[in-house]
C-alpha cells in the first residue's frame, strides 16, 4: 500500500513549496497536439494542475492525501479525487497528457507504468520533473541548509528521496521521443518562508513521527534566522524535468 507522507504538512505543503515556472510550461506544451483532457498524478495541493486547467478542457487531478486536495483551488474544469498513481479510476486511452511533479520516486514504477499506459490514448505525452535543494544568495547559509538537509535530516530521508538528487536517472522512462530539460525557478523569500519550507519537508514529518510530534527544524531555526538577517533574500530552485510520448 502506498504510504501517505505529506497529509501531517498539507498546509505548509500548500503554503510554501514552490510552483513551476512558465518556461516549463512553454517547453511542455507544444509536445502536446490534442488538449482534451489532462491527468495530473500526485497533484498535491492542485499546483500543476491550476495551470493545466487554461489549456485543457477537463483536469483530472489525483493525490494520496485527502488534507492535500482540500487546499487545491476549485476550478470548473478540473476534478480532483483521492487515488494513487498505480491504480485510478479512469477509462482506457483517456488523456492527452500526464504530468507528474516531485512525485514519481514514491511510485511503485512498474504499475505506476501499467496505468499510465491503460489510461494514454493514441500520441498522449508523459511529462515527470522534480527539483533539488535551493540555492541562496550567500555561503554562510547555504552551508547552514547544505549541514541541515545532509546531516541532521539524513537518517529521516525515505531512500527514494535519492532519486531526486539523481535527477531520476535510475528511475526508467520506457517511451519515445524522450526529451529532457533543465530549469530554474527565482524567488524572494524571508525567514519565516524558507523555515516554513523546510517543514513541508517529508523528512521533517519522519523526525516528527519518531520524536513525539518535536520540530525538527527547530534544531535549525536560529542559526538560520540569524544568519538571513530582514526582509527577503533571493532562492533559486534547479528543476529537471523529461517528457516521451507513451
Amino acid at each position: 500500500m502506498a504510504l501517505d507522507r505529506f497529509s501531517a504538512q498539507a498546509a505548509h505543503y500548500a503554503r510554501y513549496r514552490i510552483d513551476y515556472p512558465p518556461e516549463l510550461y512553454a517547453w511542455l506544451l507544444p509536445q502536446v497536439p490534442n488538449r482534451l483532457r489532462a491527468w495530473d498524478c500526485a497533484t498535491g495541493n492542485g499546483q500543476v494542475a491550476a495551470v493545466l486547467a487554461q489549456y485543457f478542457r477537463e483536469v483530472e487531478a489525483t493525490d494520496l492525501s485527502a488534507s492535500q486536495l482540500a487546499l487545491a483551488p476549485g476550478l470548473p474544469n478540473v476534478h480532483y479525487q483521492v487515488a494513487t498513481a498505480e491504480h485510478t479510476p479512469f477509462p482506457d486511452d483517456y488523456f492527452d497528457l500526464i504530468t507528474v511533479g516531485q512525485a514519481v520516486h514514491w511510485f511503485d514504477i512498474e504499475a505506476y507504468h501499467r496505468e499510465v499506459r491503460r489510461v494514454a490514448g493514441p500520441g498522449t505525452v508523459l511529462a515527470e520533473w522534480g527539483y533539488g535543494l535551493c540555492r541562496l544568495d550567500s555561503d554562510a547559509l547555504n552551508q547552514v541548509l547544505d549541514e541541515f538537509h545532509d546531516q541532521t535530516s539524513a537518517p529521516y530521508w525515505d531512500t527514494n528521496r535519492q532519486h531526486i538528487t539523481e535527477e531520476y536517472a535510475r528511475i526508467p522512462f520506457p517511451f519515445a521521443r524522450v526529451r529532457r530539460a533543465h530549469f530554474s525557478v527565482v524567488r524572494y523569500w524571508k525567514i519565516e518562508d524558507m523555515l516554513g519550507y523546510l517543514r513541508s519537508w517529508s523528512a521533517t514529518a519522519n523526525y516528527a513521527r519518531q520524536h513525539d510530534g518535536a520540530d525538527m527544524v527547530a534544531l535549525v531555526a536560529d542559526k538560520l534566522t540569524q544568519l538571513w538577517g530582514a526582509g527577503e533574500r533571493a532562492i533559486a530552485v534547479p528543476i529537471f524535468a523529461r517528457a516521451g510520448v507513451v
